[in-house]
């Protein structure tokens, strides 16, 4: 475990960076949304339009993959929901929390960090893993708020979803790589030197931004938090190990993989969705910091633990 905390102490060193430069107000507020979406619009777009341009779609796609990361996410999705309705939570409440508790900082913190420690294979599984968090569970939110608020119902729920997937730069830049990818014809060289240099700096940046974000957050509604907190980075790898080993067993490596992507803190993109509907951001703020401190220790000794 030593040796991969290790390799993972640069990237959280980049976050602490980010974070006290944030804290310190040297880097204000303005500065890191700015940042963020440069990061988002550019820097990581960049990078995913040439993965996924230089990949074969099967190289990304793998239907038992798919079916167990599936699996296992929607599970911990089901409990975080019956918790929260035990609790006496509404539908759209009872959505976010589980939105926290199953779906990690994929983009920002996985592609990068999980791509240096497990290698250019992982790169594949993680677009993938990515690719059903925004599509599939970034929708299921979307129709959960939306049909649960809506006089309209689900067909307005419904009619929503596939704008803000267009929206979404990471799913358009996904899709555009693959599309190459499929024409057989791939990217000039110049044209991957640009993507290659611009997507460069999706992995300083997306760290440095998560950091000042972080300072932004609060620690409130602690209990609800930490609760949200442990089902990310502890049940969530947990049911998804279930799934790939055991549900739909796949190959070693990519069981690793999956499993790794699991073990990631709360996703920034989930407070966005949060605050956007107006339901519970503070638990969601307080679960993102918790769980980016805890995943110091705990993504590093699950990625020690598959890796055996």
């Amino acid at each position: 475990m030593l040796d991969v905390l290790l390799k993972t102490l640069p990237f959280f060193g980049l976050i602490a960076l980010g974070y006290g430069a944030a804290r310190s107000r040297f880097f204000p507020e303005e500065a890191t949304a700015h940042l963020t979406k440069f990061v988002f619009y550019f820097a990581l777009s960049a990078m995913l339009l040439r993965f996924s341009a230089n990949l074969s779609f099967n190289e990304i796609f793998e239907p038992e993959l798919a079916a167990a990361y599936l699996w296992g996410t929607a599970f911990v999705y089901g409990i975080a929901m019956g918790v929260a309705f035990f609790r006496g939570m509404d539908i759209p409440t009872a959505a976010v929390e589980a939105q926290t508790a199953a779906i990690g900082n994929t983009g920002f913190l996985g592609v990068p960090m999980l791509a240096l420690l497990l290698g250019q294979q992982a790169i594949g599984p993680i677009i993938l893993i990515l690719t059903i968090d925004l599509v599939v569970f970034s929708s299921l939110l979307t129709i959960l708020v939306t049909s649960s608020r809506s006089q309209k119902g689900r067909l307005a729920a419904f009619k929503s979803v596939p704008m803000g997937l267009l929206k979404n730069p990471m799913i358009v830049s996904i899709s555009v790589g693959l599309g190459i990818s499929a024409s057989g014809f791939g990217i000039p060289q110049p044209v991957n030197s640009f993507l290659e240099t611009l997507g460069g700096a999706a992995t300083p940046g997306a760290l440095f931004a998560i950091g000042a974000s972080l300072a932004t957050k609060s620690a409130e509604r602690l209990a609800v938090s930490g609760w949200l907190s442990f089902a990310k980075l502890i049940l969530h790898p947990l049911f998804v190990a279930l799934a790939v080993y055991y549900v739909f067993p796949i190959d070693a490596y990519r069981a690793s993989v999956a499993v790794s992507a699991a073990a990631l803190p709360v996703a920034g993109n989930v407070f966005i969705l949060a605050q956007h509907y107006g339901v519970a951001p503070q638990r969601v703020s307080a679960a993102i910091l918790i769980s980016t401190t805890f995943s110091v220790l705990t993504v590093s000794a699950i990625i020690s633990i598959v890796q055996i």
